[in-house]
């Protein structure tokens, strides 16, 4: 693969090039295996309109990342039919807790209701078995960037940060980089991008990479 140059290697450019592997084969499975083995696209891209998209911003307030501004002028289809955005466009967000009983049940759900307050404005991404993961708005890094966490649940149940934004999210899963280390924050070890999982640790662990979650008794 060719090293990516350091002005692309983050936000909207490297969206961009996430944008480009997927569109030269569109149905392609996002993943090989699960419930994310369908195409990154069901039919022609969907594009929300320049107007709808310009003063879009999430229910909270909080503004877009620009990886997310530039893949929803590309197409929306894939993030509405993961729910994050209804029929007329409007972002569906849920708190962390609501998720993981959604998509984990109830039992392994609730370990996460602790931490709910915390992670309040959450969007499901295709990938994990018994795992999921969870795009969490709050503190952006330096590229404006929101962290994307693992829910684990094998063993005792964590929500863990795994990319420091939806742009090494996409390009990962897109396959335009490689991440050939272990474990779900392996990135802290990525020269290209320890600074911003750095930045988001501190911010929402306190300098750790993952914090244990019981159900309240």
């Amino acid at each position: 693969m060719t090293p990516i140059p350091p002005s692309e290697a983050h936000g909207a450019a490297l969206t961009e090039r996430a944008i480009a592997s997927v569109a030269a084969d569109p149905h392609r499975p996002i993943l090989d295996y699960g419930p994310w083995a369908g195409p990154w696209l069901t039919g022609e891209p969907e594009p929300l309109a320049g107007e709808a998209l310009a003063g879009l911003v999430f229910p909270s307030g909080r503004p877009l990342p620009p990886s997310l501004r530039r893949w929803l002028a590309f197409d929306a289809g894939l993030l509405r039919r993961f729910g994050w955005l209804d029929g007329d466009g409007r972002f569906t967000p849920r708190s962390l807790g609501e998720l993981a009983r959604e998509e984990l049940g109830d039992l392994w759900g609730s370990c996460f209701d602790s931490v709910s307050d915390r992670f309040d404005e959450c969007f499901l991404l295709p990938g994990g078995s018994d795992s999921r993961r969870v795009l969490a708005t709050g503190a952006v890094d330096e590229h404006g960037e929101y962290p994307v966490f693992a829910l684990d649940v094998d063993d005792i149940p964590c929500v863990e940060l795994m990319y420091p934004g939806l742009d090494v999210y996409l390009a990962d899963t897109a396959g335009v980089i490689t991440v050939d280390l272990d474990g779900y924050s392996c990135l802290v070890q990525d020269p290209v991008y320890a600074r911003r999982m750095l930045t988001h640790a501190q911010r929402v662990f306190g300098g750790e990479f993952a914090e244990q979650c019981f159900p309240d008794l």
